[in-house]
């Protein structure tokens, strides 16, 4: 990793987060102190599961995922952060001050890493920026609440269907799978053979082409129509 200067519009661009919106002046200073811009390589570990959470992240470009090891030794990547985005905000406020989660650079990236000592003075000043990583932090809560009972409840040829539908792709259907099938039966708690089965089971049926991380959605209709009766309503 090497630090690099992040130019002048940089604090624009973190100030334009969602969460620091409207930030008063004074509080602008304590987020942005000791404040460093890195240059990152391609799958570098950024933090690892269990050291001090004393950093938090905005990402300028390219992007990093959080990950987890399961005990098997299989890598679980629960989420994929892009430019614009932050991450480990809420990991600085646990009693236990560790980071839950190991985060990697996919490819290369420039991050801003902002500190744990100016979010909480910032947030015991500024009552607004408390609220809204409550309502982050709730969400996210939400979320992981849903996805327990998603994954109790659901087959594994709904849970990739659902998987594939919410891919953002091409005018032409295609989809690129941001994990290896390896990672991406961990992060769907089915077999890799079993989800190598499903493929070719899809393919041969005319409901997809392609093969490893490339693949075009034939029929969105069909698997629509297995994930949407798993899926809640809201």
């Amino acid at each position: 990793m090497t630090k690099v200067d992040g130019g002048g519009d940089f604090p624009a661009q973190v100030f334009g987060h969602p969460l620091f919106q409207g930030v008063p002046a004074d509080m602008r200073a304590a987020l942005l102190r000791d404040a460093a811009v890195l240059h990152v390589e391609g799958g570098r570990t950024l933090f690892r599961e269990g050291g001090e959470a004393v950093e938090y992240l905005y990402v300028f470009s390219g992007s990093v995922e959080v990950l987890r090891h399961t005990q098997d030794g299989e890598e679980r990547v629960f989420s994929i952060f892009h430019a614009g985005q932050m991450l480990a905000e809420t990991a600085m406020f646990m009693s236990h001050g560790r980071y839950p989660m190991e985060a990697r650079s996919r490819g290369d990236a420039v991050v801003l890493c902002l500190k744990r000592a100016g979010l909480q003075e910032a947030v015991r000043a500024w009552p607004e920026l408390a609220m809204r990583l409550l309502n982050r932090l709730s969400d996210r809560v939400y979320q992981r609440v849903n996805d327990v009972e998603w994954y109790s409840d659901s087959t594994a040829a709904q849970r990739l269907a659902d998987y594939l539908l919410r891919l953002p792709s091409d005018h032409a259907g295609t989809v690129r799978l941001p994990l290896t099938q390896r990672q991406l039966a961990t992060h769907l708690g089915v077999r890799p053979e079993t989800l190598s089965r499903l493929l070719a089971d899809w393919v041969a049926q005319g409901h997809l082409s392609g093969a490893r991380r490339d693949w075009a959605v034939l029929n969105p209709g069909f698997l629509e129509s297995l994930a949407q009766p798993a899926r809640r309503s809201f």
